[in-house]
């Protein structure tokens, strides 16, 4: 079970979004924030039942599913390959930390992705702050590792077209992947 939750935090990580582009130390802050806060939701909700654990766990394979297939459904943006302006670190990293932090499809993200590899056996709040922690690492690394490649593989990535549609399937199609291995499982 832990085996499959790292390979599937390790693919969710690699592929890239927005918060690349953002300071990864801020945005791993804000997102451990929001795997603490699902924790003790998760937490109080399991307590109180195994059916609420099946109920949280369904209506998240449902979210997972919903979020596959709304990133194969976007629409290519226009390119924009005008530099930003500099900011300073500071400003980078509480950028990265409040919009990680506030924004609620992270939390409703945590909390429907980490009871797809909880046991309703094991105490919930040290297995979903495990797991939170787990990924938010896993992340931080991957985003520094984009951060550094970022500027070498733009002027490459920028051309490419079929490359950010490739993108979205792929990451559609792990979100659902997801959603129906959590199903076809129990």
């Amino acid at each position: 079970m832990f085996s499959a939750f790292l390979i599937a935090s390790f693919i969710l990580a690699v592929t890239p979004g927005p918060g690349v582009l953002a300071s990864v130390a801020g945005v791993a802050l804000g997102n451990l924030g929001n795997a603490l806060g699902a924790s003790v939701g998760l937490a109080a909700v399991f307590a109180v039942s195994a059916l609420a654990f099946r109920v949280v766990k369904y209506l998240g394979a449902l979210y997972l599913v919903y979020l596959g297939v709304q990133a194969i459904r976007r629409p290519r943006a226009q390119d924009d390959t005008r530099a930003p302006a500099p900011a300073s670190l500071a400003r980078i990293f509480r950028d990265g930390f409040v919009v990680a932090l506030l924004n609620p499809k992270t939390a409703i993200f945590f909390a429907a992705f980490l009871p797809q590899f909880m046991s309703a056996d094991s105490p919930a709040i040290v297995q979903s702050l495990t797991l939170g922690s787990v990924f938010v690492a896993i992340a931080a690394i991957t985003d520094t590792a984009y951060a550094m490649a970022a500027g070498a593989l733009a002027p490459v990535l920028t051309r490419g077209r079929g490359v950010r549609a490739l993108g979205r399937y792929l990451t559609g199609g792990i979100f659902i992947g997801l959603g129906v291995y959590t199903v076809a499982r129990d």
